[in-house]
């Protein structure tokens, strides 16, 4: 009795704050732009028991499921996707930042079809803004200034601007044809500073399809959200994608990377979408049963040599020793986290941590108590993938001051499983659309049947 009673008195705290969590984070609202015919600029809360709230009202349930068909053959598009992550160390974005120079407009091949965006510590992780509830605004800030980098860039693109030859792509938005329309937020959610946003072409947006979002606290007690997970999901045409921000579990000291592989073990498991009720047919429920998942984030491991050389490896740019003693990939090679999942090789700088607005890094500093606090330079900051028909063509990072950490960058050739024209009509007959329009007909029956009674 008296042991039952002590265990109770370690786990009410954990309890009492992962409540706390799960009320202030929403755990099932996002953030998206509907393609509503009256303002397409309109930004509403949708959620998942509606159906992610940001698919069409003619979604079609039945391309949501990934199913056989060998009678009907399938066709392969291909897309570009933009994946980054960005720790802005809780610096609130000041007035005209512009982020064109990171978002990048695309190659000479034309735009991206895609952007996947993760920041994290969009607020400073102090107490209040962890379970506290005013903590949105800065991150509707981050959104909207990524709305008019990324319109601002196509635009320019577009216009055909700057030296040199010139392509010219053409607008494929059929509601009006404006420049400043040509990307829409699929989903945005922000879990305390971890903020996860999603834009795609304006005319990619009515083959979207089922977008949910998940957020899993691996922070303080081992639930808030300072540290831990945000993932959404849905379906462009017939292939599934999910997308994982993630702030992993600080330390530079010996041992402290099984922190950093339990949080991620943690995300992995915990992540969860909901079944969904298309056709009877279950829908992907974790992480890895999409089609391709990419994850990004400050994933906050580090190198494991003495500072000393650290430094000096680094001002030689000797990244090949460097790498060989980096603790994620160590960790990934010896089964600790991540198996399975593949990263580009690395040829940039380690991008933590830096002097905020300097290219130096950061020494050292004095604590509180007198200690010193030590930060070497590392790669904390990383793009994993996985799944087939995704191919990296990029990895970089961009040089922004902004924060003590650099932005990552990646590009990659996206493959995405399309119905054919046979496909499409039989999509049709058995979507959500269809059903409705057949039972506003069999009502206008009914009503007609009635009206020729009374005559």
């Amino acid at each position: 009795m008296l042991e039952n009673q002590k265990q109770a008195e370690v786990l009410w705290p954990r309890l009492v704050a992962n409540k706390l969590f799960r009320k202030t984070s929403g755990s099932h609202a996002f953030v998206a732009d509907f393609p509503a015919a009256d303002d397409d600029d309109d930004i509403v809360f949708g959620t998942e028991a509606d159906g992610g709230g940001g698919c069409s009202p003619d979604a079609d349930a039945s391309r949501c499921v990934k199913r056989a068909r060998p009678h009907e053959r399938n066709k392969t598009l291909k897309y570009k996707l933009f994946a980054s992550t960005w720790n802005v160390g809780g610096v609130a974005p000041p007035d005209g930042l512009d982020l064109s120079d990171w978002l990048d407009g695309g190659d000479d091949d034309g735009p991206y079809d895609m952007y996947v965006l993760g920041f994290q510590e969009v607020v400073p992780l102090r107490a209040r803004n962890v379970l506290g509830a005013d903590k949105k605004r800065v991150g509707m800030r981050w959104i909207e200034l990524t709305r008019a980098a990324l319109n601002r860039s196509h635009s320019q693109r577009s216009r055909g601007g700057g030296g040199g030859k010139q392509k010219v792509h053409p607008v494929r938005d059929g509601g009006g044809g404006e420049l400043g329309r040509e990307y829409r937020c699929v989903v945005s959610k922000q879990m305390v500073g971890i903020l996860l946003t999603v834009w795609v072409r304006s005319d990619l947006r009515r083959f979207v399809r089922r977008p949910s979002v998940s957020c899993v606290g691996c922070g303080v007690m081992g639930c808030l959200g300072n540290k831990g997970g945000v993932s959404v999901r849905f379906w462009l045409h017939d292939t599934s994608f999910c997308f994982v921000c993630c702030h992993l579990a600080s330390g530079g000291r010996e041992g402290d990377e099984a922190h950093r592989n339990a949080n991620a073990t943690e995300i992995l498991s915990r992540t969860t979408f909901p079944r969904g009720h298309a056709l009877n047919l279950p829908l992907p429920q974790n992480i890895l049963d999409h089609d391709r998942v990419i994850l990004l984030g400050d994933l906050n491991y580090r190198i494991s040599l003495p500072e000393a050389k650290t430094r000096l490896l680094v001002e030689r740019q000797d990244w090949k020793t460097l790498l060989e003693n980096d603790q994620l990939r160590a960790e990934v090679c010896r089964g600790g986290a991540f198996q399975g999942w593949s990263e580009g090789p690395i040829g940039f700088s380690p991008t933590y941590k830096y002097h905020p607005n300097s290219d130096a890094y950061y020494g050292c500093a004095t604590a509180a108590r007198g200690r010193n606090k030590r930060r070497a330079p590392a790669w904390c900051d990383r793009v994993l993938w996985r799944g087939a028909g995704l191919a990296q063509t990029r990895y970089d990072r961009c040089e922004s001051r902004l924060s003590d950490h650099r932005p990552v960058r990646a590009v990659f050739a996206v493959e995405v499983d399309a119905p054919g024209d046979l496909n499409s009509l039989r999509s049709f007959f058995m979507s959500e659309r269809f059903d409705r329009d057949q039972m506003l007909l069999r009502k206008d029956d009914v009503n007609s049947a009635r009206f020729g009674d009374t005559l």
